[in-house]
C-alpha cells in the first residue's frame, strides 16, 4: 500500500507536470496499474467536489484522505482455521488459570507462538500478536466518580516493602488504611500478614483517629474472606466478624480482580512506600522502621491539598470525627490456639519452639499469639511469656521452666539450650563456680528468681 506522500507525488507529476503513467512508473517504481488507479480516482473525486455542495465535509475529506487498502476480501494464507482454533484453546486455558488463582502462570503471546511452532505450524509471531490483540480487544471500562460522606468509608490493604533490617535484606509487609473522603493515611510494618497483625493494625488505626469508620472495604485477602459462596458473595472469617461486632463497623469486599474498587488504598500503598522508603530503607530494627514510618505519615497527613480547598488530610479527619462511630477500648488482637506440650516442655508456634514449666509435659496449654509476644496459659493461669520469634525453627527457652528436671538430671544443664540462652552474667557465674555442682547452681537460680518476684510484688504495691 502506498503512502499519502506517494499519492501526492503521482497526482502532481501527472496533472502539474504533465508526465505520463510510464514516466511516473520509471521515476517512482510504483506499478502503472496503481498509478492509473489513483489518477482515475483523483479525477472522479475532484469532479464530485466541484459539482457537489461546497460545505459537504465528507466529500472533501474523502478527496484528501490517505490511500486505503481494502483487506476485507483478503484470504488468509498462513493464519488457517486450525491455527485459530489452537489460539482460542490457549486463550481459554489462560482464562481458566486466571479464575483459579494461577494468573502468573498464564501463557503470554510469545509462549502461544512458541507452542504453535513446536506443534509444527508455520506462522509468524507478528501474525499471532495481531490476531490475539484483535480478538481480545474490549471496550475500556468506565469509572463512576464517587462522593463520600464524612465518617462513611475507609479502605484497607496489604503491600510489601524491601528494607535492610539489622544489616540483612528483608521483605516486610505494610498494612495500610486510607479514608475515602480525605485520604488520611495510616500504615504499620509487620513481619507477615497473619491474623494477629491484621487485627493489630485495626486497633492501632482506630486508636489513632479516636473513632471507627462506618464501613471498611477489603479485597479478597485470606484473613478477611473465609470462603467464596459465589463469585459475588463471600463469607467473612470469624475473626473479622468478631472485630466488626466489637467495634460496630460494617465491612464490604470488592469484586475479584477489581482493585480499582478500593483505589484510594491501592494508590496509598505505592504512595507511602515511595514517599517514606525511597529516602531511607536501612534500619536497626523493625521498631525503628515503624517509628520512621509514623513520622513520615504525620508529615504527609499534614500536607495541604488543592482538591480539598487547601485542607490537609488531617484537617478533613477532624471534620469527620463527629460522624465516626464511638471509640472503643482496644480489642484483644491475639491469635489463639490450644497446643500440646511435647517431651522437651515446649510448644510449637509457626515452626518456632517456646518453653513452658516442665511439669506440663503432655498437657494442653492455651496460646495467645500477639505480633511481638507469646502468652501461654494452663487452666486460665499464665505459665509462660516469650518475645515473639520470626526466625526459622528457633527455640525460646527459659531455664526456670526446667528447674525440676535439671535437679533430677544435673548433667543435662551444661550443654542445654536453656544454658545457651541464659543471662550472660549467670552463665559466667556457672562457668567459674558451679560446673562441678550444677544442683547448687539451680538452688542459686531459684533464690534469684524468688528475689526478682519479691521485688516485682513490692514495686506493684501488693505488699
Amino acid at each position: 500500500m502506498i503512502r499519502l506522500v506517494q499519492k501526492q507525488e503521482i497526482i502532481l507529476k501527472h496533472f502539474r507536470e504533465g508526465k505520463s503513467q510510464r514516466d511516473i512508473n520509471r521515476e517512482t517504481g510504483i506499478s502503472r496499474k496503481t498509478i492509473r488507479k489513483y489518477i482515475e480516482k483523483y479525477e472522479e473525486q475532484k469532479q464530485r467536489v466541484l459539482e457537489g455542495d461546497p460545505e459537504d465535509k465528507e466529500i472533501i475529506n474523502e478527496f484528501m484522505a490517505p490511500p486505503k487498502y481494502d483487506s476485507s476480501n483478503r484470504v488468509r494464507k498462513k493464519l488457517t482455521d486450525e491455527i485459530i482454533d489452537r489460539i482460542h484453546f490457549f486463550i481459554r486455558e489462560n482464562e481458566k488459570k486466571k479464575s483459579t488463582g494461577r494468573s502468573k502462570q498464564q501463557k503470554k503471546k510469545i509462549d502461544i507462538y512458541e507452542c504453535l511452532v513446536e506443534e509444527g505450524f508455520d506462522i509468524s509471531y507478528t501474525t499471532i500478536c495481531n490476531y490475539i490483540r484483535e480478538y481480545t480487544e474490549t471496550v475500556k471500562e468506565a469509572y463512576v466518580r464517587q462522593e463520600y460522606q464524612p465518617g462513611e468509608i475507609c479502605e484497607f490493604d496489604w503491600g510489601y516493602v524491601h528494607l535492610t533490617i539489622d544489616g540483612k535484606p528483608k521483605m516486610v509487609q505494610m498494612a495500610a488504611f486510607t479514608s475515602a473522603k480525605g485520604n488520611y493515611r495510616y500504615a504499620n510494618l509487620y513481619h507477615n500478614q497473619k491474623m494477629e497483625n491484621f487485627l493489630d493494625v485495626h486497633v492501632k488505626f482506630f486508636n489513632e483517629i479516636g473513632g471507627i469508620y462506618q464501613t471498611v472495604v477489603y479485597d479478597n485477602m485470606k484473613v478477611a474472606v473465609k470462603r467464596f459462596v459465589s463469585r459475588t458473595q463471600k463469607e467473612a472469617t470469624e475473626d473479622l466478624l468478631k472485630l466488626s461486632l466489637y467495634y460496630g463497623f460494617q465491612y464490604r469486599f470488592c469484586n475479584v480482580c477489581r482493585g480499582n474498587e478500593k483505589g484510594h488504598v491501592e494508590r496509598s500503598i505505592e504512595y507511602i512506600r515511595r514517599k517514606a522508603f525511597s529516602k531511607r530503607d536501612t534500619f536497626d530494627s523493625l521498631e525503628q522502621a515503624n517509628q520512621y514510618l509514623q513520622e513520615t505519615l504525620e508529615k504527609l497527613n499534614a500536607r495541604p491539598t488543592e482538591y480539598q480547598e487547601g485542607k490537609s488530610p488531617a484537617d478533613i479527619l477532624e471534620e469527620e470525627k463527629p460522624y465516626l462511630l464511638e471509640w472503643m477500648p482496644s480489642y484483644d488482637t491475639a491469635r489463639t490456639s490450644e497446643l500440646r506440650v511435647n517431651k522437651y516442655a515446649v510448644v510449637s508456634i509457626d515452626e518456632n519452639k517456646y518453653s513452658v514449666p516442665d511439669d506440663l509435659v503432655g498437657r494442653f496449654v492455651f496460646a495467645k499469639v500477639y505480633p511481638e509476644k507469646i502468652l501461654l496459659y494452663h487452666q486460665e493461669k499464665l505459665v509462660a511469656e516469650h518475645l515473639r520469634s520470626y526466625g526459622a525453627h528457633t527455640w525460646s527457652i527459659n531455664i526456670q521452666h526446667y528447674f525440676n528436671t535439671i535437679k533430677k538430671k544435673p548433667g543435662s544443664l551444661h550443654s542445654s539450650t536453656a544454658m545457651q540462652q541464659m543471662n550472660p552474667t549467670l552463665q559466667s557465674i556457672y562457668n567459674y563456680h558451679y560446673t562441678e555442682n550444677p544442683k547448687d547452681f539451680i538452688d542459686l537460680l531459684e533464690l534469684y528468681d524468688n528475689v526478682k518476684t519479691l521485688r516485682h510484688t513490692r514495686t506493684c504495691g501488693y505488699e
